[in-house]
């Protein structure tokens, strides 16, 4: 697997990682349903690396270590900032669809986690918000691409169409594209403020407050 030495973490230990996730959580768990989505996410990342489908690879490992350290850190050690509450808080719920679970995570991990991933990415690499934005859009395009095998994988079949009818409501409204396109205002936004640490601070708690509200709404309990 492709790494870079000057990293404490690689990708290959964030794939490590993932997959003792999985073997310690139970299928059913919310939080393992997004852990086997994100894995996915990240070994068909590494796959496309070892591919050279990143021209710039420092800049994709680094953004690509840096996200996922930012999930990891809730999965493994319950530090849950306000955007990953819901998904933590309802992930035995009876009522809440594998779908659902798989989307708030999603929803959490892009919408809050990545704008920050991207600063502390330019943060290490002493670069601008612009000099990753290639690579921004390489890591988007995969995900969006995923998102829909995740639909395709986890929505109900056409027998069970009358009692998925607030469930297609809920996930439609729901769009990773307009995800990926705020959280990159938002990335430019938080470098932008980085020398005013205050207000810095304060776009983050309402982002991430947003970000947790949106998440409590995809995992509305739906009936059995």
């Amino acid at each position: 697997m492709v790494q870079l030495e000057q990293f404490t973490t690689s990708v290959d230990d964030v794939i490590s990682r993932m997959r003792a996730l999985e073997a310690h959580l139970p299928p059913r768990d919310g939080l393992a349903v997004f852990n086997r989505v994100y894995l996915a996410v990240t070994e068909a990342f590494d796959r496309r690396l070892e591919a050279g489908a990143f021209p710039d690879a420092e800049a994709a490992i680094t953004l690509d270590v840096r996200f996922a350290e930012r999930y990891l850190r809730v999965a493994e050690d319950d530090h849950a900032p306000a955007c990953w509450r819901p998904l933590l808080q309802f992930r035995r719920h009876p009522g809440v669809r594998p779908l659902q679970f798989a989307l708030a995570g999603i929803n959490a991990h892009i919408g809050h986690d990545l704008a920050l991933a991207v600063v502390d990415t330019c943060r290490t690499l002493d670069c601008e918000p612009a000099d990753l934005e290639d690579e921004f859009e390489r890591v988007g395009d995969l995900l969006v691409s995923l998102e829909e095998r995740i639909r395709e994988e986890l929505m109900p079949g056409p027998d069970l169409l009358q009692i998925a009818d607030p469930l297609t409501h809920l996930v439609g409204a729901w769009s990773l594209e307009r995800a990926r396109s705020a959280t990159w205002s938002a990335a430019r936004a938080l470098w932008a403020l980085r020398r005013l640490p205050d207000v810095a601070e304060e776009f983050t708690d309402r982002l991430d407050a947003a970000v947790g509200f949106a998440g409590r709404m995809i995992l509305t309990p739906l009936p059995t």
